[in-house]
């Protein structure tokens, strides 16, 4: 069975579209970023993923564009990244600031000459995660030139998705199911969280899955309360309601299935809860149409939950943005002003917890013509195993 994977040619497709987008702004170059955890600018842009160091590409508004890499990994950067220039900077060494005083390494100054250009204007994508040592590299070699927060030249792009990019969220979503089946097989009181974390990693990975989209979910208990959380040592109990989201990764692109469950014979208080939770997560995919301002969809899940007489139960909701990163642009809030369009991919992701326990039901959907089109769908029952 051929790969699911990104072609060459998107690639290059997209090295053009920044151009343009850089030719329309008056912006010489742009400097995107990525590092370990946030591997999404420059995995998008040459599918290079860093390891210890950071990474970036120089995209100037003419000409070719540039693969930057940390002094460690310059064998690993020509067999991964689609760009065949490729240069070593000090800067994007690991956090460990080796010096390498043997090497010789590039500079800014060095490829912008390369490059026949001296910016004035330069943008910066994923700025949010920039070192402050990169920041100022660029400030020491082209002095006085306009520094600009350019993130959305990028996220614009990689908001609407390419029939190839669907594919791998696909092939990754089946990946997180599969892998699901086999935890609610497997677990059972007297395992501990992240031996149930190990369950779902052999699963995935049996599976065809390049990595996992994100720290697996094992929240049992109060932990489960966790709206941002790592499982732990903790010992399951009989009775214990469990937050399980299950992720793989697929060239790049990420995918998350969320269920809860209980561990036997969930409590009345449980199983309202989840029952609310279960019914707010459909009505939410009802309410995302093509056209629909996101916003509407915020106060329309903001109202069901507070009707159901569940309001102080919601931190948030009802999606994000899904793709090279768990949790992307765009976010759906009450402000969020942006009509919902045609292969925009979300997460709806409702969670909602009490003092001692907490849900999350979550699935990956497509806007699509009529409604959406869902990426996960399986188990959206309420789960109480026979332990």
């Amino acid at each position: 069975m051929p790969r699911v994977e990104i072609p060459d040619q998107e690639f290059t497709d997209r090295i053009k579209r920044v151009q343009k987008a850089l030719q329309e702004q008056g912006l010489d170059v742009l400097v995107a970023h990525s590092d370990e955890a946030d591997l999404a600018n420059v995995r998008y842009l040459t599918d290079y993923w860093p390891i210890f160091e950071t990474a970036g590409v120089i995209v100037p508004a003419h000409g070719n564009a540039v693969q930057i890499i940390g002094p460690e990994s310059e064998t690993y950067g020509r067999d991964r990244s689609k760009l065949s220039t490729i240069r070593k900077i000090l800067e994007y060494r690991e956090s460990a600031e080796p010096e390498y005083p043997e090497l010789k390494l590039d500079t800014f100054d060095s490829i912008f000459a390369e490059l026949g250009i001296a910016p004035k204007r330069i943008g910066i994508a994923g700025m949010s995660i920039l070192p402050v040592t990169i920041y100022q590299a660029l400030q020491k070699a082209v002095p006085g030139a306009e520094i600009i927060k350019a993130d959305d030249i990028i996220v614009d792009m990689r908001t609407i998705k390419s029939p190839a990019e669907i594919a791998c969220m696909k092939e990754a979503f089946r990946i997180s199911e599969a892998a699901l089946e086999v935890v609610l097989a497997e677990i059972k009181p007297g395992m501990t969280e992240l031996q149930v974390v190990g369950i779902a990693q052999k699963a995935m990975y049996a599976e065809g899955a390049e990595y996992e989209g994100h720290p697996q979910y094992v929240l049992a208990g109060v932990n489960s309360t966790h709206a941002i959380g790592r499982p732990s040592h903790r010992v399951l109990q009989k009775g214990d309601y469990v937050q399980l989201d299950i992720g793989a990764r697929v060239h790049g692109y990420s995918s998350s299935v969320g269920r809860p469950l209980c561990l036997g014979k969930m409590t009345p208080e449980m199983r309202k809860l989840t029952e609310v939770g279960l019914e707010a997560h459909y009505k939410t995919q009802e309410w995302m149409q093509v056209g629909v301002p996101a916003k509407e969809v915020v106060a329309k899940f903001t109202q069901f939950v507070v009707d159901a007489g569940c309001g102080e139960n919601l931190l948030y909701g009802p999606c994000h943005g899904i793709g090279l990163i768990e949790v992307e642009r765009p976010w759906m809030e009450s402000n969020s002003e942006y009509l919902l369009a045609e292969n925009m991919t979300f997460q709806v992701d409702t969670f909602l917890y009490a003092k001692d326990f907490g849900l999350r039901w979550e699935n990956g959907v497509i806007v699509a013509e009529g409604g959406v089109e869902k990426m996960s769908d399986v188990r959206m029952e309420i789960i109480e195993l026979d332990v």
